[in-house]
């Protein structure tokens, strides 16, 4: 319920709308602006709040180059406004905006209220690292000014413009009263303390904030919502949930100590392993509902990346809309008959076998005169992965299904996994995921259910498969071990590589073998190509292969 103040002049009630917009979909972005609009007039709000570039979705990258992208947004953004009232809310609806003569246009956010457009400013701060390349599709706005509000001096920094001091103490120099920033800040495991960390470095201004960030999958990004309010104080009023769409009101009274809130939601986020899992389970659905195919493919080994991506799959997007397929060998042991098909039939999923055995039978024979008197190495094993990746594609282009791939982050740093085999598909919601998180993440699936989740509870992965040994089962008796090193060991080793960019020696004085971490780093550089060419993946550390790591093909640096 709303509260009144003496004055409904001394107060502002701001509607948070927490959304999930779909890059390049103008006109659907529009009827969410729309919808939340109207939301926004139900609950009597007297601004509400979208996300950052909202009308052409986030992040846009070259698209947003076209003019035409941007004419249609600069279109919707004067239909959203003939259907702003008089005396109804206003709606900052985020979008690029191209003056005339510039060469690039700016990132921006208009203030829409009374049947007209209000006001417009442009981001200052445009992020360049990570994942950001905002320099080369944008150009930097001025520091923005504040917006006069009915009666309030509001400030409208766009994301970026509220992670550095520059511009909330330039607005706050300017007589602004409240901050309300629309945002389109990724997710990854840490970030929400990186987001606390960088705000508290200005948080002295004793300036309020309301901060609303985007929600769902886009590409290889995911984008946790998570919007909270801070009052002028730095005590934390309102937290919308996380890895959903939401909406929520935050009401904040005028008082002779600043804006202070007087009626705010607060939510509990997911932590931990439940975090992750959502992150990936979002990413997953939204790259398969927005690319509009109906439903996934996986191929289903009895091994625990394939079911843990089937269980993910399940959980993104029903049972009904997940197909599993055994694709056994002559090497395929009979546990992993049993394993899989116990997976499916805990999912409730579509289960298929089909045996790649005549396949590799025809390769076998059709290759061999040119073959000799070689000896069998890993080229007659890829050639049942990549029997394998012909299988799925096959039934992929009949059926209409994506393939969905299963290496982790582990795999994908050494290059354990086949081009063209087991890395064939669309997405791959393990790509950022190293495995011994992926052991974790299937013994905390089996006792929880996470918030949201399509899926069914209990033990949707048999404990045997989280409980033997790891093989790609190409050959006898074979055991990922036999070329790698443990997956503790592995992994540290890759975190250290990787995420942590440390030197061999500093990796080696963890009691690390000193030959053993050169190898590792040598296979992490000379596999890039083969990441190049996968499939994309969410993002949950910081340094994803993809849009987080950019490696050159030909690269001769080596440290040992």
């Amino acid at each position: 319920m709303r509260l009144k103040s003496a004055s409904m002049n001394d107060q502002l009630s701001i509607l948070s709308a927490q959304l999930n917009a779909c890059v390049g979909d103008v006109a659907g972005n529009t009827e969410k602006a729309l919808e939340a609009l109207a939301e926004g007039a139900g609950m009597a709000a007297d601004i509400v709040v979208l996300p950052e570039l909202f009308l052409c979705g986030y992040p846009p990258e070259d698209l947003v180059l076209k003019p035409a992208l941007t004419k249609a947004c600069m279109d919707a953004l004067h239909h959203i406004a003939s259907r702003t009232k008089k005396n109804g809310p206003g709606i900052l609806v985020g979008l690029p905006v191209w003056e005339d003569g510039e060469r690039l246009p700016y990132n921006s956010v208009a203030l829409l209220a009374d049947g007209e457009i209000k006001a417009i400013r442009h981001k200052h701060e445009l992020p360049n690292y990570t994942v950001f390349d905002e320099i080369r599709t944008f150009k930097p706005g001025p520091k923005p000014e504040p917006i006069g509000f009915r009666g309030f001096t509001i400030g409208v920094p766009i994301c970026e413009d509220i992670w550095l001091e520059t511009v909330p103490s330039h607005l706050k120099g300017l007589g602004t009263e409240i901050l309300i920033s629309p945002n389109g800040s990724p997710w990854r495991v840490g970030k929400r303390g990186a987001r606390k960390e960088a705000f508290d470095q200005w948080s002295d201004i004793m300036l309020p904030y309301v901060w609303v960030n985007q929600v769902g999958g886009q590409d290889e990004l995911v984008f946790d919502g998570a919007s909270f309010a801070v009052d002028g104080r730095g005590r934390q009023v309102q937290q919308l949930p996380d890895f959903e769409e939401s909406y929520s009101l935050s009401i904040w009274d005028r008082t002779p100590n600043g804006m202070m809130c007087v009626e705010a939601e607060r939510h509990a986020l997911t932590t931990d392993h439940e975090e992750i899992w959502r992150g990936a389970v979002t990413a997953l659905g939204d790259y398969v509902r927005k690319t509009g195919f109906p439903g996934v493919l996986i191929g289903l080994s009895g091994g625990i990346d394939s079911a843990v991506v089937a269980a993910m799959a399940v959980d993104a997007l029903g049972a009904e809309n997940v197909w599993c397929v055994m694709m056994p060998s002559r090497y395929t042991s009979r546990d992993s008959l049993t394993d899989a098909e116990a997976c499916a039939q805990a999912l409730g999923v579509r289960y298929d076998t089909i045996p790649i055995t005549p396949g590799v039978h025809a390769f076998e024979a059709m290759l061999s005169d040119t073959f000799g008197e070689t000896t069998p190495d890993t080229t007659e094993e890829n050639i049942q992965s990549r029997i394998r990746g012909v299988t799925l594609m096959a039934l992929s282009n009949k059926f209409g299904h994506m393939v969905v791939t299963t290496g982790n982050r582990s795999e994908m740093a050494v290059g354990y996994a086949t081009l063209y085999g087991d890395m064939c598909g669309g997405y791959n919601p393990l790509k950022d995921i190293y495995k011994t998180k992926v052991f974790e993440l299937a013994e905390w699936r089996n006792t929880q259910t996470p918030r949201g989740a399509l899926g069914p509870g209990g033990e949707v992965i048999p404990a045997n498969i989280i409980s033997k040994p790891p093989s790609a089962e190409l050959r006898e008796d074979q055991k990922d071990e036999d070329s790698l090193p443990p997956y503790p060991v592995l992994d540290d080793i890759l975190f250290g590589l990787i995420e942590k960019e440390e030197t061999l020696e500093q990796i080696a004085a963890r009691g690390h073998d000193p030959a053993v971490v050169r190898k590792m780093e040598r296979l992490v550089h000379n596999n890039e190509y083969k990441r190049r060419q996968a499939p994309p993946g969410v993002k949950t550390g910081s340094h994803n292969f993809g849009r987080g790591r950019r490696y050159p093909l030909i690269n001769r640096f080596r440290e040992g």
